[in-house]
């Protein structure tokens, strides 16, 4: 098996938690031979946490090296740092969320284009073991209702489980760059909003982007967004979206700082079945999603079941299917064209409430 050259751009909590741990396990994959981040003691001390031999402060030095693929990572906006490498002829690992307008994706989506290398959106529960049984089930359903929830307490409640480092020596100018980046890209995308709009787009953009994507996977797009409400000052949005087949998806995502318990569910009903999958935190390890299915079978019997899911990491199988897209030549299944449309959807979602 070939392994791939790789270098990790973004140093922070994902990266300590799951990418830089996988890409340790994926050693016949994957030579992890440069981090980067801004914080030059993040980059040290990933770099020493994980043996990697290089460390670079500046995403455009880390680009000039032999690296073949980046794993992108880094605070949002990341669209100069993806086109950037995708210029610089690498494959590209996008973590969610790619970005925040069309004018980004668009022009991401040239230069990937362009370069003619692979590029991956970050949507590991595409590559959940229970999410791809539960789209086997739903495809022989004639889906009346979907339903979707994600109540999500402070991630700092599951990072303490966690020996994640957190620095403080990131250059005044950088984190000013960085925000008016930040602020530039969310005008280009819902224009100019007020508090609670632009902090409930972001909830979308940063969190709820894992619901809407496997929404789309199982139902496709919708014909309209026909209802949405944000509330809580911005921490809680509800939202309708409608389908060209009549159903209809009701989608909650609310902020529940000091709750423990997270809760994330993708529900699909049909006249005669349902299939129910629950998610764990992205902020865990070895915690298993969950698929139940309930209908009437042939004999008109009731039944409840709850196959059991494989022990394999999501985190580690969209990696995997990174290398065999680079070294077989294989299509992304969460490639950036298909990303395009999840963007489009959550700018269409906040600008029902505008209207």
């Amino acid at each position: 098996m070939r392994r791939v050259k790789i270098g990790v751009i973004g140093c922070g909590a994902i990266a300590q938690v799951h990418h830089m741990p996988n890409l340790s396990e994926l050693q016949d994959e994957f030579e992890v031979v440069a981090v980067c981040d801004v914080s030059a003691g993040a980059a040290q001390y990933v770099a020493n946490r994980f043996h990697v031999p290089r460390r670079f402060s500046d995403y455009r030095d880390l680009l000039a090296s032999d690296v073949e693929a980046v794993l992108l990572c880094q605070t949002d906006p990341k669209k100069d740092a993806a086109v950037a490498a995708f210029n610089a002829g690498k494959h590209v690992f996008i973590e969610k969320p790619v970005c925040f307008s069309l004018q980004e994706m668009d022009e991401m989506i040239e230069a990937w284009q362009r370069c003619g290398k692979v590029g991956q959106a970050g949507y590991m529960k595409v590559y959940d073991p229970a999410f791809e049984l539960a789209k086997q089930e739903a495809a022989g359903m004639d889906v009346r209702f979907v339903q979707i929830h994600h109540l999500h307490p402070d991630n700092a409640l599951h990072l303490q489980q966690f020996d994640v480092r957190r620095f403080d020596d990131l250059p005044q100018e950088v984190a000013q760059s960085t925000a008016e980046a930040r602020l530039a890209a969310r005008r280009q995308a819902i224009g100019e909003v007020a508090p609670h709009v632009e902090r409930a787009f972001h909830l979308l953009a940063g969190s709820m982007i894992h619901d809407l994507y496997g929404l789309r996977e199982i139902m496709g797009l919708p014909v309209e967004v026909a209802h949405t409400d944000i509330w809580q000052e911005g921490r809680a949005v509800t939202f309708t979206l409608a389908y060209e087949n009549g159903a209809r998806c009701a989608g909650t995502w609310i902020d529940l700082p000091h709750l423990w318990d997270f809760k994330e569910t993708l529900e699909i009903y049909g006249d005669d079945k349902r299939v129910v999958v629950a998610y764990p935190t992205g902020f865990s390890r070895g915690i298993l999603s969950t698929v139940s299915i309930q209908g009437i079978d042939s004999n008109g019997a009731t039944y409840r079941t709850e196959p059991a899911i494989d022990w394999d990491s999501a985190f580690i199988r969209e990696l995997r299917h990174f290398h065999d897209c680079i070294v077989n030549g294989r299509k992304s299944r969460t490639s950036l064209d298909q990303a395009r449309k999840d963007v489009g959807l959550i700018i269409d979602i906040t600008k029902a409430y505008k209207s």
